[in-house]
């Protein structure tokens, strides 16, 4: 059994094609079919279902090679970096998911910091939905991930990165604008541009509003940050959002960020991956930075 054998079937269920996987690999689709024939002939079990009109599907027995030769890839792709490597540069590409608010307003100082570090390696940065982030990780379609309020789950690691300040933000116009922090009473009743109910950071907040017995008045509810900036600019409502990603407009005066009288509130920053997840030289380079940082 060729390692080539094994990356052509994780190909083949990525893509549920024979005619992709088999151009991903260079050679033929019966080529590819011959292959997956051999695996099951060899482990005497059928691996994916044939005739499904939503292309290729894994059997169970498939899911778990699947995922074991995944595993295999990840080590022998590993091996091979160490192997070529002739000098202490490192080289090859970094693949990051993460949400908006961290992958625009976060990261890229420390992208910046670590290509001037390292101008071989190329960092690929993808912009998802929490759930999807989370995805990606299982799926092993990245390195890792990042993502605010990190969930402790079966088959991912958590790395924590930083904390995150979170502030009061208005219109320069309105009226709470010109206190220099306001207390989280001062929202009762406010109209309120929140995120989605499903995204993380949607439940710190919830959860200080409740704390301090609040209601507000929630007109809009988006699940992009850009979005609730945007409508907070123009006089829609208030929020309640991480400092760092409104800092450009607090500079330009198109927003007002308030510190709460209480104290300071902060979301958690935290790396994801995939639990046995083996990185390579330019991830771990990465990942060493960031918390270190």
């Amino acid at each position: 059994m060729h390692i080539e054998t094994l990356k052509t079937f994780c190909d083949l269920i990525e893509t549920g094609s024979f005619s992709k996987a088999a151009a991903l690999n260079f050679v033929s689709q019966s080529a590819v079919s011959q292959q997956i024939k051999s695996l099951e002939q060899r482990f005497e079990a059928r691996l994916i279902e044939r005739g499904q009109r939503k292309g290729v599907t894994p059997t169970e027995t498939g899911k778990i090679f699947y995922d074991e030769c995944k595993e295999i890839l990840e080590r022998f792709r590993a091996l091979e970096e160490r192997m070529r490597v002739k000098s202490a540069a490192i080289a090859g590409s970094v693949k990051v998911a993460t949400v908006y608010s961290i992958g625009l307003h976060e990261l890229p100082p420390y992208v910046k910091r670590f290509i001037k570090a390292h101008p071989q390696v190329k960092v690929h940065i993808e912009y998802s939905r929490t759930d999807k982030v989370y995805e990606a990780c299982l799926n092993n379609t990245i390195d890792f991930g990042i993502v605010a309020l990190p969930l402790r789950r079966p088959n991912l690691a958590v790395i924590p990165f930083r904390d995150d300040k979170l502030v009061i933000v208005c219109n320069p116009e309105h009226k709470l604008a010109r206190r220099g922090r306001v207390s989280v009473e001062a929202l009762a009743g406010a109209d309120f541009i929140a995120f989605e109910r499903d995204i993380p950071t949607r439940k710190t907040i919830d959860r200080i509003l409740k704390q301090h017995k609040v209601e507000v008045n929630y007109v809009m509810e988006f699940d992009n940050i850009e979005t609730i900036k945007r409508s907070v600019e123009v006089g829609i409502g208030v929020s309640i959002l991480p400092e760092t990603a409104v800092a450009n407009e607090v500079r330009n005066k198109q927003l007002v960020a308030l510190n709460f009288t209480e104290g300071v509130f902060t979301r958690p920053i935290g790396i994801i991956h995939r639990k046995g997840k083996v990185f390579s030289s330019a991830a771990r380079e990465f990942v060493n930075m960031l918390t270190s940082t």
